[in-house]
């Protein structure tokens, strides 16, 4: 028998018949004998509709009392869900954040936990009963509610799982594991097996949108083993746990986008000390964050200095960096927000060399010019203009087989 923490996304607890779908699953779980901690999302739009009816008051809501507000869709949830179950014969027992305790900082809508008190799940599991725990929530040493921000609630299975020391932590969700990229993108797309933590971290940051960050780092950090699964569909999902030795096969295991780039250029500023502080400073103190940077070698005494953002900072930013480039005696300042990243992921590039030779060549075949290149051990990105995103990926996704079955 093994202890399971379940998580359940908006979009697969959005009505009353998906709540109830849910507690048919989760009595499935039982049946094979195992303990289950249920942890649940808002319903599907709801924490938005929430958020509307704050800004509907003031722009601006003070976020103590918007945690407050917006925890309450995770508490509709778990209370439907042990009703739905308990009406099919399954003892239930709903927590909030607070009656869990889940200890959290104090920053309000984006709170981090800090720590877990299991005993009385433990106590509940004990006494044969599911427990289910409202997601996305916490409370700080003041008692006051918080929220982890969006997506947190992957972030509370995990912990709890974490807390619990769970055999698995599932993340039930709209689609039926991780795949070698977006299949809307590339329906030869496949769905992958196994993936690493580390791989998957990767592939969150460069704009995978199955997993939070977050909850990814979480279950690294203490070796969780996490699996990705469709409410919908049967199937055994995608599990995502430490590298192992037969995992090196996998040379590529994703190609991750981000379609929400912005490129920054800094023409003709003096080559000398001090110049990347002088235009990134600037974009720090105004909370912006920069993604990949290239400088190019000095020539004539000047150079150029080129940046990214997230799009939605692009105008800032560049108001910033022109208002920077005067005082800094820089020729020009240009600026493109019609750009995407495409990244090859894998922890087989530890161990083989030639995957950026292969990734370039596929790419200047099609006629996309690489605009910048970023590197890590288990990674490559690289900007192109945003009109070849789709080609981008189909193509590599053919250059490095992975629509191919994976060996065994």
């Amino acid at each position: 028998m093994a202890l399971i923490v379940q998580k359940y996304g908006g979009t697969s607890v959005g009505n009353v018949e998906r709540i109830e779908n849910v507690a048919k699953k989760v009595i499935g779980y039982r049946a094979q004998g195992h303990d289950l901690v249920v942890v649940v999302s808002a319903m599907s739009g709801e924490t938005d509709r929430l958020i509307g009816l704050a800004k509907a008051i003031t722009p601006r809501p003070n976020p103590r009392e918007l945690d407050v507000l917006i925890s309450t869709g995770e508490q509709c949830t778990i209370a439907l869900l042990c009703m739905a179950l308990e009406k099919h014969g399954q003892p239930a027992k709903s927590y909030t954040g607070a009656q869990v305790s889940i200890l959290t900082d104090s920053a309000f809508t984006k709170a981090r936990i800090r720590s877990i008190d299991g005993d009385n799940i433990r106590a509940d599991l004990a006494a044969g009963r599911v427990v289910v725990v409202a997601g996305f929530q916490g409370v700080d040493e003041d008692g006051n509610i918080t929220t982890l921000g969006r997506g947190g609630s992957d972030t509370t299975g995990v912990a709890i799982a974490a807390a619990l020391k769970a055999d698995e932590c599932q993340i039930f969700t709209d689609v039926d594991g991780v795949y070698t990229t977006d299949p809307r993108i590339e329906p030869r797309a496949r769905r992958l097996d196994r993936i690493t933590f580390e791989e998957m971290l990767e592939m969150a940051s460069l704009g995978s949108k199955v997993l939070q960050i977050r909850a990814v780092e979480f279950a690294g950090k203490y070796n969780v083993p996490l699996r990705v699964l469709s409410t919908f569909e049967e199937g055994n999902g995608t599990l995502i746990t430490l590298e192992e030795e037969q995992m090196e096969a996998a040379l590529i295991s994703g190609i991750a986008f981000s379609r929400d780039e912005a490129q920054i250029t800094v023409l003709g500023v003096p080559d000398k000390p001090g110049v990347a502080f002088g235009i990134l400073g600037s974009v720090s103190d105004a909370n912006i964050e920069v993604d990949m940077i290239v400088q190019n070698i000095g020539r004539d005494g000047t150079t150029d200095f080129t940046f990214t953002v997230h799009r939605n900072d692009y105008e800032r930013a560049l108001e910033i960096v022109r208002a920077k480039a005067q005082s800094l005696d820089a020729r020009e300042v240009r600026g493109d927000n019609k750009i995407v990243k495409l990244s090859l992921v894998g922890v087989g590039m530890r161990s083989h060399a030639g995957i950026a030779s292969t990734m370039f060549q596929a790419l200047a075949r099609e006629g996309i010019n690489i605009r910048m290149i970023s590197t890590s051990e288990i990674k490559i990105s690289v900007v192109v203009d945003e009109r070849y995103l789709e080609l981008g990926v189909r193509t590599l996704h053919e250059a490095f087989g992975l629509e191919q079955t994976a060996p065994a």
